[in-house]
């Protein structure tokens, strides 16, 4: 999920409360397109590929927790200043200047104090901290960044939705390859000449027109919705595993996945990415934490737990299915054999379940979407954006082209696999890299007395080297994607 952690920002919890939120903030719609992914590249390439951007992104994710700490350090220190600024002009009458290199901790607070101003206390968001450590240009990547990741989301979003119910709607079998039904193939018995693929694109216009209008206002997603969808995707995802796991113990398993297929590198490294990505709602998560003196042990203990997850849930799909469906859920709907059917509830629980889930998530992700594609354009043009363009334009710009691409195609991990493979690869791996060495340099000048001690949350990679290698392992990645796009025209 994209833009925002949906927390209320007056609340608190423990660290308990926290490592469930962010675990359940990590694990997304990506997690059903693996099962695919893993048996395009082979089990063998998709655990090594998998397990290296989990723990790159938990080394990315250290970057952000460290860029919120100095953030929050630089923004006390900025109150600290104007308020003694006011005291001296009202004392002496002359506005006193407290430059940056002055001794601010030396004469006003002591050296065991330091940490203090490095809690992290207030919420500042990535989009924040990009305007306090970034240059204009950076900035201006930065939102440019975020925006196509989002609208890669809510294309991934209004294609799995109409997908899901076009699956689930369609009745017509046909006998020759009943399983793998094609875009051709009536959607009902009744209505020979109502392919699949026009039910599915009736399925993008209803959705549209139904979740569509609410980015034209605000709305929020409230605690106990959250909760809801919470609570849905865990049952979804432990039925899933748990079916798998019996099913391949009784011997019923079809699978017979390959050990390494390269040419299929970018699906399983952009889809991985689109799993692991939650970087730019950490935020809104950690904050609220009460006590975060092992917090980088917490978020360890998150991205393993899940890098865990993703793996049981991949590698009994490859081995259960033969051909695992992009949407994981939809391989419990279609099977063909009468001994393996689930339960009735269990077949169209699954199914739905991104309709559910997805529906939900849709209006806040395009708000989300909305919101910075006006901060970017007023960062461009410099000015406020006219109310009929804030109201109705920029809703149309955030609508129009994800459904245009979910009425072109209903590839959901192709989508998944491009969004993560360039967006994704920018805000998980280059722009926390980027913003805590920009962090580290404008902490160095405010406060000088920051780079002779430890702080709180500097990140257990804290050398410079940490910081190239994720830059080199992203552009590497993409280059390396990219190449292969054009040899193969995938």
């Amino acid at each position: 999920m994209a833009g925002d952690s949906h927390t209320d920002p007056g609340a608190s919890y423990s660290s308990t409360v926290g490592f469930l939120f962010i675990f359940n903030l990590i694990v997304g719609t990506g997690a059903l397109t693996l099962p695919k992914a893993f048996s395009e590249a082979g089990y063998v390439l998709g655990t090594i590929v998998i397990t290296l951007i989990g723990f790159m992104s938990y080394v990315s994710a250290t970057f952000v927790l460290e860029a919120m700490s100095n953030a929050n350090a630089v923004l006390k220190v900025k109150k600290f200043d104007e308020e003694h600024e006011e005291e001296d002009d009202r004392i002496a009458g002359q506005r006193q200047e407290i430059v940056e290199h002055s001794p601010l901790i030396n004469e006003r607070e002591p050296i065991g104090e330091t940490d203090s101003l490095f809690q992290i206390k207030r919420r500042i968001e990535l989009g924040q901290m990009a305007g306090m450590f970034f240059t204009k240009v950076g900035a201006y990547l930065f939102y440019l960044a975020m925006v196509v990741y989002l609208y890669g989301d809510l294309s991934i979003y209004s294609t799995a939705v109409p997908k899901s119910l076009r699956d689930v709607a369609c009745t017509f079998v046909n006998e020759s390859h009943p399983l793998n039904m094609t875009d051709k193939d009536p959607c009902w018995p009744s209505s020979p000449n109502l392919s699949r693929a026009n039910a599915y694109r009736i399925f993008v216009v209803v959705f549209a027109f139904t979740l569509g209008p609410f980015t034209f206002f605000n709305v929020q997603k409230t605690k106990y919705l959250q909760v809801v969808t919470s609570l849905t995707r865990w049952l979804a995802i432990l039925m899933m595993i748990i079916l798998a796991v019996i099913w391949i113990a009784q011997g019923r398993n079809e699978g017979h996945p390959k050990v390494a297929q390269l040419n299929a590198f970018p699906n399983i490294f952009g889809t991985a990415v689109y799993a692991f990505m939650c970087h730019h709602s950490l935020p809104g998560v950690v904050t609220p934490i009460k006590r975060k003196n092992r917090i980088h042990g917490l978020v360890f203990g998150d991205f393993g737990s899940v890098l865990i997850l993703y793996l049981v849930l991949a590698l009994t799909g490859v081995f259960l299915f033969k051909e695992p469906k992009d949407l994981y859920t939809l391989n419990f709907f279609d099977i063909s054999d009468p001994t393996q059917v689930p339960p009735i509830f269990v077949r169209y629980f699954l199914a739905l379940f991104p309709v559910f889930t997805l529906s939900s998530t849709f209006p806040i992700v395009g708000i989300t979407l909305r919101n910075n594609i006006r901060t970017l354009f007023e960062m461009i043009l410099h000015r406020e954006m006219p109310w009929k363009v804030e109201k109705i334009v920029l809703p149309l710009i955030t609508l129009l082209p994800p459904i245009t691409i979910a009425l072109l195609t209903d590839q959901v991990q192709f989508l998944v696999g491009v969004t993560g493979s360039y967006a994704g690869v920018a805000i998980m791996y280059i722009i926390p890299a980027m913003m805590v060495f920009c962090s580290r340099k404008h902490v160095a000048k405010v406060i000088p007395l920051a780079v002779t001690v430890r702080l709180p949350y500097r990140s257990p990679f804290h050398h410079v080297f940490w910081i190239y290698l994720t830059n080199i392992w992203a552009v590497a990645a993409v280059t390396i994607i990219t190449v292969n796009h054009i040899i193969y025209r995938k």
